[in-house]
């Protein structure tokens, strides 16, 4: 069961901006998105269970997520060649966000302890982030259940 955090973000923060590398082998900055509702999935690993469940939730929904004017994007540690795996294998319509150096789940405080069957190491915290047009934090969902979380991120865009 997932463990609720301490985020050291909190609802009408200013988002952390970064730049990053893409699945893709593209380049984008928060900025460029800058008057749309941005979606922020954080997730530990492509092509695992849990993951897998979330990505394609959001891939089944991503016509209603545009419909609305949002732009959903994934992040996790993993390289853009692990993210490009990814995308082509569950046919994913977004763009994952390859942050190898970890400077953005560290920004927005998603990285930390975690334990799984008794052992304890460094990883990612599912949570997301809705950020609205004016680059604040509008939402965060600190717990997530992966398979009914899109739908909740969809509702709070209406």
């Amino acid at each position: 069961m997932a463990k609720t955090i301490e985020l050291k973000l909190k609802e009408g923060d200013v988002a952390p901006k970064f730049t990053v590398a893409t699945s893709g082998g593209g380049k984008i900055s928060l900025a460029d998105y800058k008057g749309q509702n941005v979606i922020l999935y954080f997730y530990p690993k492509d092509d695992t269970p849990g993951c897998t469940k979330e990505a394609c939730a959001f891939r089944d929904d991503f016509a209603q997520f545009k419909k609305k004017g949002a732009v959903v994007f994934g992040v996790s540690p993993d390289s853009v060649k692990s993210h490009d795996k990814f995308v082509e294998k569950f046919k994913l319509p977004f763009t994952l966000l390859a942050d190898e150096d970890k400077k953005i789940v560290e920004a927005y405080g998603v990285w930390g302890e975690k334990t799984f069957m008794g052992r304890k190491y460094l990883g990612v915290y599912r949570v997301t982030f809705l950020i609205g047009p004016d680059g604040k934090i509008k939402k965060i969902w600190p717990t997530v259940k992966p398979e009914e979380h899109a739908a909740e991120v969809l509702a709070a865009l209406a």
